[in-house]
């Protein structure tokens, strides 16, 4: 039987590129989407040209209700996913701490951080050998923002990022001996539309230069890890923060 993944976040950049190589690489496919119908719906159809399943299901990872929808919705297509990819995410406006109102904080807190901790739980749910699931492997999405910070335009996502990092190798510690295997992708400037939506366009463009490596990464060479992590090939690796930054 093919093995089930749910990638949050898929209907664009990373989580689209992961979700497609998933379905290459042998995968049954959930496309989480927050408001991107037309695109989700494009990329279930390149899923199913590969011969593999795709359910798109349209669910907000900032809202309990719909996290617990999405996991029902895949038990009911699908079983129990045997890999779960926390990459949905929000920069929220970049700028200075001073300039920021809280409503805005709270969403980016409540997509990236307490999203992904129930969308977690729920997955653990289902994984645990304790519980009488089979194991699996749980994919969190941090950021090279959580070592660095942020300053000066998204401090605030840096912070949830930060947490990211902490909760990844708890929870990895939590669960290991319950078949479960959790650890972190955290991309560097990724040429994505993640710039453009926090309204800093030229964000990679001014960056690139500072670089190491002087250019952009990829979501293609992000997925890359985070099937690394899905497969086993990384059956030994719990609590890894994998940098994929270009040496940023």
């Amino acid at each position: 039987m093919a093995k089930v993944a749910i990638v949050t976040g898929a209907s664009r950049g990373i989580g689209r590129a992961t979700a497609l190589l998933a379905a290459k690489r042998g995968w049954d496919v959930c496309i989480n989407y927050a408001s991107a119908e037309d695109s989700a719906l494009a990329l279930v159809s390149e899923i199913e040209a590969l011969g593999r399943r795709a359910l798109p299901v349209r669910a907000d990872m900032g809202r309990e209700d719909d996290i617990r929808r999405m996991f029902a919705a895949v038990d009911d297509a699908f079983g129990a996913p045997d890999a779960v990819i926390c990459n949905a995410g929000i920069t929220g406006r970049a700028g200075r701490i001073e300039t920021l109102e809280a409503d805005m904080l709270r969403r980016v807190v409540d997509i990236n951080l307490i999203g992904v901790m129930l969308t977690a739980r729920e997955a653990v749910l289902r994984m645990s050998t304790k519980r009488g699931g089979r194991g699996g492997s749980i994919v969190m999405l941090s950021s090279v923002a959580a070592t660095i910070g942020g300053a000066g335009e998204w401090l605030h996502y840096a912070a949830t990022k930060g947490a990211i990092n902490t909760f990844t190798v708890g929870l990895a510690r939590e669960v290991a001996a319950e078949g479960i295997r959790v650890n972190a992708v955290s991309p560097g400037i990724i040429d994505t539309e993640i710039h453009a939506a926090a309204g800093a366009g030229d964000r990679v463009a001014r960056l690139v230069p500072t670089l190491p490596m002087p250019r952009a990464g990829t979501a293609e060479e992000v997925a890359e890890a985070i099937l690394f992590f899905m497969g086993q090939e990384a059956a030994y690796s719990i609590g890894a923060i994998l940098p994929v930054s270009g040496g940023r």
